[in-house]
């Protein structure tokens, strides 16, 4: 009974509220402060204010929120040592398998090694393709941007 007479009360004094804002030529802030103030009553008028009492004062409910803040810290502990530790262990055993085990394509990373380096010699029979020689690059331009600027 307290709850509701609380909120009947915001209720009341909201819209007093917005009867002097709206008396003040402040419309859409009156509407807008009516709005707000009716949340309360209707809270009231559905129930939800009757079921939030009787959720606030019960210990079997307050027991419950009890347990869920332990099941989220456990959580939330068990997360960061796996951060800590690197990754759950399925992870880590995929990582080893993946170190252990030969490149997909050992032979792709030969040039690599530097063994193009010796040979840049086209060979007989194949063609060589057609490099383009990049042009000499200009930076007349930026010098005299840097000597306009006292660089």
């Amino acid at each position: 009974m307290l709850a509701e007479t609380i909120c009947s009360a915001v209720s009341a004094a909201g819209l007093g509220i917005a009867a002097v804002t709206a008396w003040r030529k402040r419309f859409l802030a009156a509407t807008r402060i009516a709005a707000y103030s009716l949340v309360p009553i209707a809270l009231v008028l559905t129930g939800v204010v009757d079921w939030v009492a009787g959720i606030a004062f019960k210990p079997t409910v307050w027991l419950g929120f009890g347990l869920l803040a332990v099941a989220w810290l456990l959580f939330a502990t068990t997360r960061a040592i796996e951060r800590r530790n690197g990754g759950t262990r399925k992870e880590r055993r995929a990582a080893a398998r993946a170190a252990q085990g030969e490149a997909v394509a050992p032979a792709a990373s030969a040039p690599s090694l530097g063994a193009g380096l010796a040979d840049s010699r086209p060979r007989p029979g194949t063609k060589s393709p057609q490099r383009s020689v990049a042009p000499a690059e200009d930076f007349s331009d930026i010098e005299a941007i840097l000597k306009k600027h006292g660089i």
